[in-house]
């Protein structure tokens, strides 16, 4: 019987990512405004599509679960959306995760690093 592989943890996951030349983040303002961090442009979320999802807990403390989303937006664009999620979510409110909800998926597999 094969072993499984280990699951890789969010700081590796950014590594590979970074290997593929993403290392953009979109992050949301207090407005409830998605744009890429250190641009003016704002995203609605028919703007934007999900690559890929990953979802990361921690070992020794619940309060340690995170999720990195690889979005593109309708340009082109890569980066990663961040959010600590459970009790300590990054984002305050429900307009972040409204958000993400609304933004299509469609998975790559190019993304996928379990294989």
């Amino acid at each position: 019987m094969e072993k499984p592989k280990p699951m890789l943890t969010l700081s590796q996951v950014m590594t590979k990512l970074a290997q593929k030349g993403i290392t953009n983040e979109f992050i949301m303002n207090e407005q409830g405004q998605m744009h890429l961090r250190d641009q003016e442009a704002t995203y609605h979320p028919q703007d934007l599509t999900i690559l890929r999802s990953y979802r990361f807990e921690g070992d020794s403390n619940p309060d340690d679960n995170a999720v990195l989303y690889v979005a593109e937006d309708k340009n082109g664009s890569k980066g990663m959306i961040i959010d600590s999620y459970g009790a300590d979510s990054n984002y305050d409110g429900e307009s972040f995760d409204n958000f993400i909800r609304e933004i299509p998926v469609e998975e790559d597999e190019s993304l996928n690093f379990d294989t």
